[in-house]
């Protein structure tokens, strides 16, 4: 049965958690009442175990492995019990293995071995056409439609390959909108397209920065710069969801207004799809890329995806042309005069790497179990156990300056964030950091000093996020004391 409580007079679901900003019902609110319910507080493990059991989506978590405490190499088995499962919360950097991807390995392997070059058209995903026996389930996670869609290369191919075709530069139009903090490669990407086309990079490159004093983007901002800016805008690149923050960007809008001055509009969706629902032909997004090994679970280097919106199937070229573009229907003719497939299928270069479809096909298959939307509803709910535990034990005090406190980075609001929260730290990042690995939690530490965690609906659960949080409060305590240590050996 679904989760549920009574607030006020109303009765409220699980199911009654919406995207939508205006929906009266928030993460706290279910948690405080469900915890009244039960008759504990809502830091009580109680809790967690009861969300667990009442998870419609519990189920998924067997699809994967697990790795155990004993077998992360930073674990000191002195300070935890080796035989437990690690907290992961890594899936933001690299998903976990579905189970099912070494079955498939090994079905084309042994097809490698006993057919040889027969397995090309032959068996239950022939090599050649291997790509497109999960092209729906892609699709669907993208809210795309099927021709919208390629598997293929790495995510800064494709963004490359789809930059060169729409990023055409003009007198009047020859700049690119993107966060200024965006992925490395993001930046690296335009920094290099701007320079293939002989234009200076710092004028061309147009960088969002926050507010001072913040550290996400507000809408309303981007909206602004892009009506100011957007006549000489020839391209706006965004993230999907930002790496760092945590922040999920407002697709729909950003699109909208951008296309309303003339601008072509993309999105780097690594750290969004799998994550947050996505509708990109709805929303009319021109182009989008992303890889497939955090939220997707396909392994690491896994096979990239790339989305053309089908309105542009007969105006967007690419500039870069190679066999696996041209028409299947004549494309084994080896007549070498081009009948190129219409939209983001012409850019395709090399068959596909088989091997790399095994991985992509068992994760894409533990989606297509549930829904985004079902993964979605979730995800609120577990990440804001996350925000209200940090909260409730981690908040600032002014009256106790010794205290260590997190502060949330990534925005409160449940519509502007995936679920991935990003924290910041009172105590030297880097101890914490480390007292955590020590103690069998997988997370990731950026440069300059966050943390970020997240748990994933499709395979963490409610006691995941108790356990982190009570572990956390052993790596700080532990990290304090070695700062303290520190302050007096220096003072001799």
């Amino acid at each position: 049965m679904p989760v549920s409580t009574v607030v006020g007079r109303k009765t409220v679901e699980l199911n009654d958690l919406k995207m939508d900003p205006s929906s009266p019902v928030l993460p706290a609110t279910i948690l405080e009442q469900t915890a009244l319910r039960l008759g504990c507080s809502p830091a009580d493990k109680k809790l967690a175990f009861h969300l667990d059991e009442e998870d419609e989506l519990k189920h998924l978590r067997e699809c994967f492995c697990i790795p155990k405490v004993k077998d992360l190499p930073p674990t000191d088995l002195s300070l935890v019990n080796g035989e437990e499962s690690c907290v992961y919360f890594a899936g933001n950097s690299l998903g976990l293995q579905p189970r099912k991807v070494k079955t498939y390995l090994d079905e084309e392997l042994d097809k490698w071995a006993r057919t040889g070059v027969h397995g090309h058209f032959n068996g239950q995903r022939p090599w050649a056409l291997a790509d497109e026996c999960i092209l729906d389930l892609m699709a669907e996670l993208v809210g795309a439609q099927r021709h919208e869609v390629a598997l293929m290369n790495g995510l800064t191919v494709n963004l490359h390959l789809q930059m060169l075709s729409f990023f055409k530069p003009t007198p009047r139009r020859y700049k690119i909108l993107l966060e200024a903090r965006a992925f490395p490669s993001d930046h690296y990407a335009v920094e290099s397209q701007l320079r293939l086309h002989g234009l200076d990079a710092e004028k061309c490159m147009l960088m969002m920065q926050p507010r001072k004093g913040e550290e996400t983007l507000r809408t309303e901002d981007i909206l602004a710069v892009i009506e100011k800016e957007g006549d000489s805008i020839a391209v706006i690149l965004f993230s999907g969801v930002q790496y760092y923050t945590g922040q999920l960007f407002d697709i729909p809008r950003i699109t909208k207004a951008g296309q309303e001055k003339g601008c072509f509009v993309g999105f780097d969706l690594a750290h969004a799809v799998g994550n947050a629902e996505l509708h990109l032909h709805d929303w009319g997004v021109d182009f989008a890329c992303w890889c497939s090994y955090k939220y997707l679970n396909s392994g690491a280097g896994g096979l990239a995806g790339a989305y053309i919106h089908e309105k542009h199937s007969q105006s967007i070229k690419p500039a870069l042309i190679g066999w696996w573009g041209h028409d299947f229907k004549t494309r084994f003719l080896m007549e070498n005069k081009l009948q190129l497939s219409e939209g983001i299928n012409g850019f395709r270069l090399s068959n596909p790497p088989i091997l790399l479809v095994c991985a992509l096909q068992a994760s894409l298959e533990v989606f297509g179990q549930t829904t985004m939307k079902a993964l979605r509803r979730k995800s609120v709910l577990l990440t804001g156990y996350l925000e209200y535990l940090i909260k409730r034990y981690y908040n600032e005090d002014k009256t106790n300056p010794e205290k260590p406190f997190i502060k949330i980075i990534t925005p409160s609001q449940i519509e502007e964030r995936g679920c991935q929260l990003t924290l910041s730290f009172s105590l030297p990042i880097k101890s914490v950091f480390r007292e955590l690995e020590k103690r069998g939690v997988a997370c990731d530490m950026r440069e300059p000093n966050a943390l970020r965690v997240a748990p994933v609906p499709l395979y963490n659960s409610f006691h995941d996020v108790h356990r982190f949080v009570e572990i956390l409060g052993s790596a700080i305590t532990s990290s304090k004391q070695t700062a303290n240590n520190s302050a007096l050996s220096g003072s001799y």
